[in-house]
């Protein structure tokens, strides 16, 4: 205080404002870091990055005006993101020090990790070699390197990496704006970068490098093909052991190994890759899941419709989804026509668009709510392919609300009724909604004026705040033509999953200058909401057998039960049994192999089939059967009716709302 009395040098506050709304006041040039020392010693310790006015920054970096800020720890995703983004630049230099001549793709974090892009030449990495890439990154991280950020010249930038001959980084600095480029130091490792970064590398306590894949440079099949090295780091051994334990369970439910044993799904060469074949049992499946929404559908007022599985590129073009994603999408289909061409259906949106221009429209009409299981197709690389949960054709739970603005929120909130409903019925308890909006620094990913976006950000708020749904809100997530509410559900071993969205949009009803006949008999814009609450039956399927471990709800299940029989000599009553189940409604079969009682129960309980039924010489005289409930036991000898009794009652205990 004296020395600032002294020189005549004047304090300037700032005022900091916290998540709680709580403000205090700190000295200009303030950092992150300094914030959570002054709140207390464990939070310095913890806290990995800061949001500054919804931009994270490096916890190091000088706040010299008023902000609202929020520290970010190991448990939000911000704090993952910083610290396995920090985690990808240790694992380049351990790289750098190993093999020298190595040359730098991209490498961001992901959703469990990170992964990095690199051409090592002539050398061929194989798994064994992670090992000594893990321990010289712990080497690394014990020495406290500190992340130290500097702005750079583009021309020093690009002289920088000339030098290096890494013409991957120079391809990227070409594409940046003088001004805008900065580099990012941690020990001998200089990276291209916009960060934010941990502190210092102390805080990476526990490495693993999971899987080295190949990546073409920048997604293009026509640029060469780069070694992506992926792993996950964390700040404790303990929690790198627990998420190990994890991926093992995650083996054993991979969809694409339960669908192969249930007989629900397949994949042919010869159709195509990302193109799935749904066999019976998946296609009873998912039939079961349509049925189910559709009367949720009908309970809500909703009209079916179909669209064919093509439309003019005319369609596309007028609805800006040509613009943004034609690249994405397979080639125009030319027909014997001069000049006329067709697109396979990226999204229904457009055909719906149509359906709703197709007559005049009053204002009590509105809401029109016109609801398809529609079939789109998008052109995925190859690389990107996996099982049902990243496919090139697949279908949309889609339906399109058509309504006033005055009616908006409510018919959000009945939506998010319906997504709610669902995720109760199927057990999906652990969900967090994200609200998905623009990048104001960004506008030209999108469409639509600044007042319509508002309007919809703002209905989206208030309408999950009135629902009180947990939410957390992504800048830069919205759809180019509208934001969007998408709900992350945690599975049953805690991974995140995005199931379901529901989107406001005023933007398309413009472009296809749709109109009703207002009160004041005036023509007015409806406003357009897009919601899918499986999102699409693929991914949905894949992530409800990972969930469940391919044990389904009872309603859901392809195969409810399976009629052993001890003997041949039991075949007949079998049967009898099978067509009395059946002709109620009950799914199942027969397993009259010539096999032990004990195999067949072992066999089929590996199957997921819920109630295995015993039948022999005591069953076929008392016409009943013996009972087995998947995970249960034995649940004693019933009477058919009985049985069917008790299958309908825990059908509709599941289902009731």
């Amino acid at each position: 205080m004296y020395l600032c009395l002294l020189f005549n040098e004047k304090i300037i506050m700032i005022k900091i404002t916290f998540p709680d709304n709580s403000i205090r006041e700190y000295q200009e040039g303030i950092t992150g870091l300094g914030i959570s020392q002054s709140i207390s010693p464990r939070l310095a310790a913890e806290a990995l990055s800061v949001s500054v006015n919804g931009e994270v920054w490096d916890l190091v970096r000088p706040i010299n005006a008023d902000a609202r800020i929020k520290l970010h720890k190991f448990d939000d995703e911000e704090g993952k993101r910083t610290f396995w983004h920090s985690s990808s630049h240790l694992m380049a230099e351990a790289l750098q020090a190993i093999y020298p001549h190595v040359k730098f793709g991209i490498g961001p974090s992901i959703e469990n990790g990170f992964y990095y892009d690199v051409d090592l030449g002539e050398t061929n990495l194989v798994e064994a070699d992670l090992s000594a890439v893990e321990e010289k990154m712990l080497e690394f991280a014990r020495t406290k390197e500190h992340f130290v950020c500097r702005s750079v010249s583009k021309d020093e930038a690009l002289k920088t990496y000339m030098a290096k001959g890494d013409q991957y980084k120079v391809e990227l600095i070409n594409d940046l704006e003088d001004g805008t480029i900065t580099f990012y130091e941690n020990g001998t490792f200089t990276d291209l970068c916009r960060g934010p970064h941990l502190p210092d590398t102390s805080m990476i306590k526990a490495v693993k490098l999971t899987a080295i894949a190949g990546a073409y440079w920048r997604g293009n099949e026509n640029n060469k093909m780069l070694t992506r090295i992926y792993g996950i780091t964390f700040p404790q051994k303990k929690m790198l052991d627990e998420y190990l334990q994890m991926l093992e369970e995650a083996k054993k439910r991979d969809h694409r190994k339960i669908g192969k044993e249930l007989e629900l799904f397949t994949f042919s060469q010869r159709v195509g890759q990302g193109l799935p074949l749904w066999l019976p049992k998946g296609a009873a499946l998912r039939e079961k899941l349509e049925t189910f929404l559709r009367k949720v559908q009908k309970d809500y007022g909703y009209s079916p419709v179909i669209t064919p599985h093509i439309g003019q590129k005319e369609l596309y073009i007028t609805s800006g989804h040509y613009a943004k994603y034609g690249k994405d999408s397979f080639q125009p289909i030319h027909t014997p026509q001069e000049g006329e061409e067709f697109l396979l259906k990226p999204m229904n949106c457009p055909h719906h668009c149509e359906i709703y221009k197709s007559k005049p429209r009053s204002y009590k009409d509105l809401p029109v709510r016109l609801a398809e299981f529609g079939t789109v197709y998008r052109y995925e690389q190859s690389g990107e392919l996996h099982g049902l949960t990243r496919v090139r054709g697949f279908t949309q739970d889609d339906a399109h609300i058509f309504c006033r603005p005055d009616q908006l929120k409510e018919e959000f909130c009945k939506v998010i009724d319906i997504v709610l409903y669902i995720f109760k019925i199927l057990k999906f308890n652990n969900y967090e909604a994200q609200i998905s909006l623009r990048d104001p620094n960004n506008k030209e990913k999108y469409i639509g004026s600044d007042e319509n976006w508002e309007k919809a950000e703002r209905a989206i708020a208030e309408s999950a705040a009135e629902k009180g749904l947990p939410t957390t809100t992504e800048i830069g997530e919205a759809a180019f033509y509208g934001p969007k509410l998408d709900f992350m559900v945690r599975d049953a071993i805690g991974r995140k999953w995005q199931l379901g969205t529901i989107q406001v949009d005023y933007n398309l009803p413009e472009r296809f200058e749709l109109e009703y006949t207002g009160a004041d008999n005036a023509k007015h814009r409806p406003v357009m909401i897009h919601r899918a609450p499986f999102g699409s039956m693929e991914r949905f399927v894949a992530v409800l057998i990972e969930h469940t471990s391919g044990k389904f709800p009872l309603w859901l299940t392809p195969e409810q039960f399976v009629i052993m029989p001890v003997s041949e000599k039991y075949n007949d009553f079998a049967q009898k049994v099978l067509k009395v189940i059946n002709n109620s409604d009950i799914r199942g079969f027969i397993d009259d192999r010539n096999e032990t009682i004990g195999k067949k129960i072992r066999e089929n309980e590996l199957k997921r089939i819920p109630y295995l039924l015993v039948v022999g010489e005591k069953e076929a005289s008392e016409n009943s059967v013996s009972v087995r409930r998947q995970g249960e036991g034995d649940k004693g000898k019933m009477t058919i009716e009985k049985f069917i009794e008790t299958v309908k009652v825990e059908i509709e205990e599941t289902l009731k709302n």
